[in-house]
């Protein structure tokens, strides 16, 4: 039976809303949650790209036992993991115990603001893997100098710390990084439910495996299929796509195409208590011991009350 989560859309959320929801999903039973760190929206119709260390900050006051991680943070060129070990480790002694940093390689859309050039994937993978080195080192208290392929780091100690360094869940929705996320991460964080990718991350390596499953809920199926076409038309779109593309007119442009049935294909729309229960145990049955559950659209109230009295109950 796997635990249930809520993914926390920054894209679709204002800081505060972000809060609220968080501290709703504890109080009807997600015991886990994964907010989004984004500088940009997908689409400018989502509205919002907080930035996630101070959401996170906030969510720690107001929430007591909701394990809380990022989904994911790429700590590599719009953030330096001096930077990222720190922002991380300060979150994590906030939550007492409650915080895992989940990491990935990024998407273009959000890392190129800075003016650095946006490599291939390979060299982005390197990149992640010396970054979690350096960030694990920092956790360790100790003075750390480091000049390594990707990065420098100089005389850099870290002075507040938590009990316990966080764990490092990486993004893996292809085999590559599957596996990449065994060798070096603790845990696995994907969008789909593939059975081979969880098979290339246990290969490699263990830990939990947590899955985002996308719904959209509405008492009415075609209000739904609307909603999630306007919020989130991005999840029809090819994953190579979501990597590459700079800013959120891009993703528009390609946004045009899609249409309902592309979105049905991938997301469960409506009220059907069968759909969304079948939808998170596909990921169960893939191998994911975690899933948590991304609402599309503005409306989250009336999702919680649905899944606190229809869908929660079936993994209780």
């Amino acid at each position: 039976m796997p635990e249930l989560g809520y993914a926390l859309s920054s894209e679709e959320h204002p800081p505060d809303d972000l809060v609220d929801n968080a501290v709703r999903a504890e109080a009807v039973g997600f015991e886990h949650a994964l907010i989004s760190d984004h500088y940009h929206p997908w689409v400018q119709s989502q509205g919002d790209a907080p930035f996630v260390w101070t959401t996170l900050g906030a969510i720690a006051r107001e929430t007591a036992d909701l394990r809380v991680g990022t989904g994911v943070t790429a700590p590599m060129i719009r953030m330096h993991p001096a930077v990222a070990a720190q922002a991380a480790a300060t979150t994590a002694e906030m939550f007492d115990g409650r915080f895992f940093f989940g990491v990935g390689t990024g998407e273009n859309l959000n890392e190129h603001i800075t003016g650095e050039r946006w490599p291939a994937f390979e060299v982005r993978m390197a990149m992640l893997e010396e970054s979690v080195d350096v960030m694990r080192r920092l956790w360790t208290g100790e003075n750390v100098s480091h000049h390594g392929e990707h990065y420098t780091v100089e005389n850099a100690k870290l002075f507040t710390l938590p009990e316990e360094p966080p764990d490092v869940y990486v993004s893996g929705t292809g085999p590559k990084s599957a596996r990449k996320a065994g060798e070096f991460g603790d845990g696995l964080v994907s969008t789909a439910p593939v059975a081979d990718l969880v098979d290339g991350f246990q290969e490699a390596g263990d830990g939990p495996r947590y899955g985002q499953a996308t719904v959209c809920y509405a008492d009415d199926e075609d209000e739904a299929v609307e909603t999630a076409l306007e919020y989130w038309p991005n999840t029809a779109m090819p994953g190579d796509v979501s990597w590459e593309l700079p800013t959120p007119k891009h993703f528009e442009a390609l946004a045009e195409d899609v249409e309902a049935e592309d979105i049905t294909e991938s997301v469960v729309c409506g009220a059907d208590v069968d759909e969304h229960v079948e939808q998170i145990q596909q990921f169960a049955d893939a191998g994911f011991d975690h899933v948590y559950v991304h609402q599309i659209g503005p409306n989250q109230a009336d999702f919680f009350e649905f899944y606190e009295s229809e869908v929660l109950p079936s993994f209780s």
